[in-house]
């Protein structure tokens, strides 16, 4: 499947002011290393931050700077893993094709003065389908600092028009101490074709961002979503800017609803004040991103979104909205940006574990219209009780729904709704994705699959598209708040291998009856759980699952977020915390890396997490690991 692609909007870039593009950029001066990109003209507009590896990946900042004798692209983190994007096609044009390796110099300084190892990797998204594959890369001794690094297109796979190439700083074993994150430097790009010439490059090119799906771990899935239209703005730490709230939005706002903010922030934090309230001037949802604060709102691990649900609002504002002022206005601690507000209904946000995928589903059409695919086996076989269809999707009205134009009971339109939750047995509408279960195929088609037709299309009230569709067991992801981050948390291991932190005293403070485990993960097999290995009743797994429900108490995954419950770390290790020893690891039955951890109190019990965490300094974290445990 084709990725889709969206213009990526920095705030970071826009604070340092991107430089104006710049014209071809061919080979280097004769007598220098030859090179597509050198960065002397100062130009990166063709380079950006990435998320479509990790939806958890840090919004680094980009520059061109002076490092060892030349100029180069400098990326500084904002304390989470770096990964820039180069937007390739654009670059190589009609050479695309052509590319059979990248070289490029990589170095990195430490703002402390100090140096440290670090490794990432170079990705590259090849084929129709971009497919990902890499090449890591480290600077393990400071006499080699910088080096040259190299990707190779492996043999069968080829970049085509849409291919790009993301460059990761993923481990950096001073700032796993406790130091400043290192600042990566990335210089002289070679693209190469395979008799090893240098292949011009134009620089004018736009970074776009390949859509990788919003990151919606922590929160509600938002149903009847009505659109705060123009809530645009930006503004300094501590000060708040807004709009007065149109109708739409006022009557939006009912128990049950929430307030979602897409933003960025230099602290990842954000809020809602209600300047004109009755009862006063209110923050609602102040938080600073790290779970001090009065009742923080529902924040992704992306720190890119934030539910408000209208109770917060409620509980400072009282429940009549006439009294709550006319104005919304945003916050939060440091420089910030709101790109949209929306109101909607809130539901549990479905997942789909131990999914199928339905090779070569992308297909589009205009409002009312129909298109799709006849069934593989493999689909037909995955559609059982308990099971679910998601669509990854775009329309016009927000809205996508299922048609089974050949069953024996008759053409069948499955999860009408239009986004508002009229319509026959909706399905649940996220935005990007939507999820329609096989309880509700059967309720118009029958129960016996066989009856159904080979052929399952799309549709929309809207113009529509429609990106890639998969079957899995249904699952949901609980909503959290509060959210509590274990700093520093950020390993990896081989399958069965153990890796993971002693818990800084904030962590153990937040694991209450309620909470959970929030993990953001990668692993070959989708699977991640924890281990806690010095508990006093023994070296124990928790939430073991292998993303097909098997195993003791499976924890509930979707492929890049793992949740383990209290309760389940309970059932083994006792009610008592202080049983629980001191390390918290992470381990999967394959490779599997973890960007980060955090605890947060589910939406259920939300009553329980009134009170407000102590803040603590962050921990210095030294790897802890041990022999993978019998299997």
């Amino acid at each position: 499947m084709k990725a889709r692609k969206l213009i990526t909007v920095s705030l970071t870039a826009a604070m340092l002011g991107t430089a104006a593009f710049g014209g071809m950029h061919a080979a280097a001066e004769e007598g220098a290393a030859a090179a597509s990109i050198d960065f002397e003209d100062g130009v990166f507009g063709f380079a950006g931050v990435d998320k479509s590896v990790n939806s958890a990946a840090g919004n680094s900042a980009l520059e061109v700077a002076d490092y060892n004798g030349s100029k180069a692209l400098k990326v500084t983190s904002d304390g989470k893993a770096i990964y820039i994007g180069f937007q390739a096609d654009a670059l190589l044009g009609d050479n695309i094709g052509n590319v059979a390796s990248i070289d490029m110099t990589i170095g990195t300084e430490n703002p402390d003065g100090k140096f440290g190892a670090v490794s990432g990797n170079i990705y590259a998204f090849l084929g129709e389908d971009l497919t990902r594959d890499n090449n890591a890369w480290s600077v393990y001794l400071e006499t080699a600092n910088p080096k040259t690094v190299s990707y190779t297109v492996k043999e069968g796979l080829s970049m085509v028009p849409g291919s790009y190439i993301v460059v990761s700083l993923e481990t950096d074993t001073l700032k796993d101490k406790g130091a400043t994150p290192a600042i990566l430097y990335i210089d002289d790009i070679a693209f190469k074709d395979a008799d090893g010439n240098v292949l011009p490059a134009d620089t004018s090119a736009e970074y776009v961002a390949a859509a990788s799906g919003a990151d919606r771990s922590n929160l509600f899935a938002l149903t009847d979503a009505v659109e705060f239209a123009g809530f645009s703005c930006s503004g300094d730490g501590w000060s708040q800017n807004g709009f007065d709230m149109p109708q739409e939005i006022i009557d939006a706002l009912v128990p049950g609803s929430a307030v979602e903010i897409t933003y960025t922030s230099e602290a990842g934090d954000m809020w809602i004040v209600m300047p004109d309230a009755a009862a006063g001037w209110m923050r609602v949802g102040q938080g600073n991103a790290d779970g001090s604060g009065s009742d923080i709102g529902y924040v992704n691990n992306a720190k890119n979104i934030v539910q408000i649900p209208y109770e917060m609002i409620a509980a400072v504002c009282g429940d009549d909205v006439s009294t709550w002022g006319a104005r919304m206005q945003c916050e939060a601690s440091g420089a910030w940006e709101v790109q949209s507000v929306k109101v909607g209904k809130t539901t549990v946000q479905p997942a789909v574990a131990d999914a199928v995928e339905f090779a070569g589903f992308a297909c589009s059409g205009d409002g009312w219209s129909q298109n799709g695919f006849d069934m593989p086996q493999e689909i037909i076989d995955a559609l059982v009780p308990g099971s679910v269809v998601e669509i990854t999707y775009s329309s016009e009205n927000g809205d996508i729904w299922i048609v089974m134009p050949d069953a024996a009971a008759g053409w069948m339109r499955v999860g009408q709704g239009n986004a508002d939750g009229s319509g026959s047995d909706s399905a649940i509408f996220d935005g990007s994705k939507a999820y329609i279960t096989y309880e509700q195929i059967a309720a118009v088609c029958g129960d016996d699959v066989s009856t159904w037709g080979a052929r399952m299309q799309m549709e929309a009230s809207g113009a529509w598209e429609v990106y890639g569709v998969k079957v899995g067991k249904k699952t949901e992801m609980k909503p959290l708040k509060n959210m509590v981050e274990f700093a520093g948390f950020s390993c990896s291991g081989d399958g069965w291998s153990q890796s993971g932190y002693a818990m800084p005293q904030e962590i153990i403070d937040a694991l209450v009856p309620g909470s959970v485990v929030s993990i953001s993960y990668k692993s070959e097999s989708g699977d991640i759980w924890i281990v806690m290995n010095e508990a006093a009743a023994g070296w124990m797994r928790v939430g073991q699952g292998n993303m097909d429900g098997s195993g003791s108490d499976p924890a509930a995954y979707n492929g890049s977020t793992c949740q383990v419950t209290y309760e389940q770390i309970a059932a083994l290790c006792g009610d008592d915390v202080s049983t629980w020893g001191s390390t918290m690891q992470a381990e999967s039955s394959t490779a599997w890396e973890v960007y980060s951890v955090a605890v947060g109190q589910a939406a259920a019990d939300s009553a329980a997490a009134e009170a407000e965490p102590a803040e603590a300094e962050p921990a210095e974290t030294e790897p802890v690991e041990t022999e993978a445990a019998a299997e």
